[in-house]
């Protein structure tokens, strides 16, 4: 079956699909399924999401969410993609709830280099989030302990265990051991 036989699913379908049980991400209304990534995975994500947030509430600087907050790249066909972490700034989101998916991309997308992953392919997601806006992403490998820092226009630059990620125009003053979020 062709994506032009089937039925492209919508950002709405991929609410349903949740609440049933179905993990996955929407590509221009195709639905690329996603597994538990395990305990390293989870880990990573909670502690770069603590270190974030430790910086980004008592400033009232925004909002920080994990993979289970989508963000809608796309209408007709809908795309809908989640980062492992993500940090919106406050002047972006508003004040109120969103009890959908995001129409606002985040402004640091976090994707954390599982080992089933092709490294390849979170590379070009890291690509894809620039494209549509987003200031900077942070690709962690913890193969490597080290976190890959891609800007638009910009050469990416890979940041080791033993230094610091700095969160540069995106969140002045943001600073975190790289060794932090291994949780080290």
């Amino acid at each position: 079956m062709t994506t032009t036989d089937a039925k492209l699913l919508t950002a709405q379908d991929l609410l349903r699909l949740h609440s049933e049980g179905i993990r996955g991400e929407l590509i221009q209304g195709v639905l690329h399924k996603t597994m538990p990534t395990g305990r390293e995975h989870g880990e990573i994500a909670a502690n770069t999401a603590f270190e974030l947030l430790l910086f980004i509430r008592p400033r009232n600087a925004g909002i920080v969410t994990t993979s289970d907050s989508g963000v809608r790249l796309e209408r007709d066909p809908d795309t809908v993609r989640a980062p492992d972490v993500a940090y919106f700034a406050a002047e972006r989101i508003g004040t109120g709830r969103e009890p959908r998916y995001s129409e606002v991309v985040p402004d640091l997308a976090v994707e954390i280099v599982s080992p089933n992953d092709d490294v390849d392919i979170v590379r070009g997601k890291a690509r894809m989030w620039l494209s549509f806006g987003v200031r900077m992403v942070w690709v962690v490998h913890p193969v490597s302990r080290s976190v890959d820092v891609h800007r638009p226009g910009q050469s990416v630059e890979t940041i080791a265990d033993d230094g610091s990620l700095d969160g540069q125009d995106v969140l002045p003053g943001f600073t975190c051991p790289v060794a932090a979020i291994f949780g080290s």
